[in-house]
């Protein structure tokens, strides 16, 4: 019990690097993604074909390999006389940004693709701006749409954390690996299965709690464009 308990406490003191990639890659993720299910859903082709690649080359590549190219691969490169070399956690960061955007921007883009033409004609005879139609008409109803998927993406992110220990970053899964070395059983394996479903399962709680709250909001919102759109033809 005692051992269990030591080796609990030593992989609880790892979560705090966990928790900082996942809070810092969730802040700029989702606002890229948005972004670029925006440009991605407009008009310049240009545009739509470079967000395509980009989407094509992070979702098509595993994370991992992604990891090791920005890390190891990038201060091989010489830009103008100059290498770049990244500590292993900024390395890990930028690499988990890119890769969820670009899975943010298919999602954000199936969600607002979704959306009814006849009400960003409403919003355009309420007088809204393409900003005002995008932030109040558009966007709350897309996010609600795409909720679950936000939500088994945010759990997906939890797990993939655990990648990071190909960069030598202290995280849950390698002092797992240390502590199994030292004890030699599988108590640590078992403290770290506890860990992440307990991880897991708040975020999916949290996600949870969104929708339910959010349902009525959404629900008032797309009446309220269905009247606009039964009241003017288009």
């Amino acid at each position: 019990m005692n051992q269990a308990l030591t080796i609990f406490i030593e992989l609880i003191k790892t979560l705090p690097n966990i928790i900082m990639l996942y809070t810092l890659t969730i802040i700029f993720s989702i606002p890229l993604g948005i972004l670029g299910a925006l440009a991605y859903t407009g008009k310049n082709k240009i545009v739509k074909f470079f967000i395509s690649v980009y989407t094509w080359i992070f979702r098509g590549t595993p994370l991992m390999l992604q990891l090791m190219v920005v890390y190891y691969g990038i201060p091989l490169m010489n830009f103008g006389g100059y290498k770049i070399v990244l500590a292993p956690y900024t390395a890990a960061t930028i690499t988990f940004i890119i890769n969820y955007a670009a899975y943010l921007v298919e999602i954000m883009r199936s969600g607002i693709e979704s959306i009814d033409k006849g009400q960003h004609e409403a919003a355009k005879v309420l007088g809204y701006s393409y900003w005002q139609k995008i932030i109040y008409v558009i966007l709350p109803q897309a996010i609600r749409r795409v909720l679950p998927t936000l939500g088994n993406e945010a759990i997906t992110l939890i797990k993939d954390t655990s990648l990071i220990y190909v960069l030598a970053v202290t995280e849950v899964m390698k002092r797992t690996k240390e502590l199994a070395n030292i004890y030699y059983n599988v108590t640590p394996y078992i403290c770290a299965i506890i860990i992440y479903l307990v991880l897991s399962f708040a975020v999916d709680r949290i996600f949870k709690n969104i929708e339910k709250r959010n349902k009525k909001v959404a629900e008032e919102l797309v009446k309220l464009f269905i009247t606009w759109n039964g009241e003017y033809e288009f």
